[in-house]
């Protein structure tokens, strides 16, 4: 550890600090999530303990290139892309306007091609109407609701982002328990507390054999602490998520959000990011992110 002498800093100065640390703090969040998805693509739906994840490979369930990212990443720009382009306010017009447009023409895709969209978010979309039976509560707004850690927003504007295709309680619930832990951790907050502040319950002691990584929001947003709790740095904590099974790309992309949080953009792998298709829209959207916020 090091000490540096205090300075006074004018406005500029300080402003420009606090764009830095905010860069970074997105980068963490935006490019975990991403990471995480990409890894998970090749293995989605494959059960646990039939393959092993320990690199970003390509082609696999969806045939796509290595480095390519599914809807958990589109639709979170595209929710990052909404609170920019509204200034900090949740338009949820807006934002099924800019679903629609990922859903029916790939826009926040790599190469503009839209694969893998559920059920659930699709028919939404197309019927600008969230589902909200109680059979409609898989972990399609879970996955597209990080970049709500970053606006400062009150729980029922948090629903209401989840509520554009996942309107029933537990699914709006568990969005808003997801933004709070991911504050909580942007912030220092150790996980255990900032898990237990968010009022989810959660026990990481379970076995491996007891966590579900199927696609139902709860178990999505359990696995993912999960394996935020069980390992140390950002790659274990992602491997492992993949390596669960089933819904891989959800997952390891809720779980590499909250390791990005915990870790830090430097605890990425570079042969990961070097990796990744489409890193100039992530790069571009958190940019325009920051400022519209300066």
């Amino acid at each position: 550890m090091f000490h540096l002498h205090a300075r006074h800093k004018n406005k500029s100065e300080s402003t420009h600090t606090g764009t830095l640390v905010e860069v970074e703090k997105l980068k963490s969040v935006m490019y975990g999530l991403a990471i995480g998805d990409a890894l998970g693509v090749p293995y989605e739906f494959q059960q646990r303990d039939t393959f092993n994840c320990t690199g970003m490979i390509g082609h696999g369930e969806h045939n796509q290139p290595v480095g390519t990212w599914s809807d958990d990443t589109a639709l979170s720009l595209a929710t990052l892309d909404s609170l920019t382009e509204c200034h900090g306010e949740v338009n949820t017009a807006d934002m099924l306007m800019r679903y629609r447009m990922w859903l029916e023409h790939g826009m926040y895709m790599p190469d503009g091609n839209t694969f893998d969209s559920g059920i659930t978010v699709a028919t939404a979309i197309r019927s600008r109407h969230g589902c909200d039976g109680l059979n409609d509560n898989g972990n399609g707004s879970l996955m597209r609701v990080a970049p709500c850690a970053f606006y400062n927003l009150p729980d029922m504007e948090i629903k209401q982002v989840s509520a554009i295709t996942h309107a029933h309680e537990i699914s709006m619930t568990a969005c808003v328990q997801y933004v709070r832990i991911l504050e909580g951790l942007l912030n220092c907050v150790p996980s255990h507390k900032a898990i237990t502040d968010s009022g989810f319950p959660f026990d990481p002691t379970i076995p491996r054999t007891e966590v579900e990584s199927d696609g139902f929001v709860l178990h999505t947003l359990n696995a993912a602490l999960w394996c935020l709790t069980n390992t140390h740095n950002y790659q274990d904590c992602v491997l492992t998520a993949v390596n669960l099974g089933e819904d891989t790309d959800t997952t390891a992309s809720v779980a590499g959000a909250l390791a990005g949080a915990v870790y830090g953009f430097d605890s990425i792998p570079t042969k990961w990011i070097e990796k990744m298709r489409g890193r100039e829209l992530i790069n571009m959207y958190i940019c325009e992110s920051i400022q519209g916020r300066n």
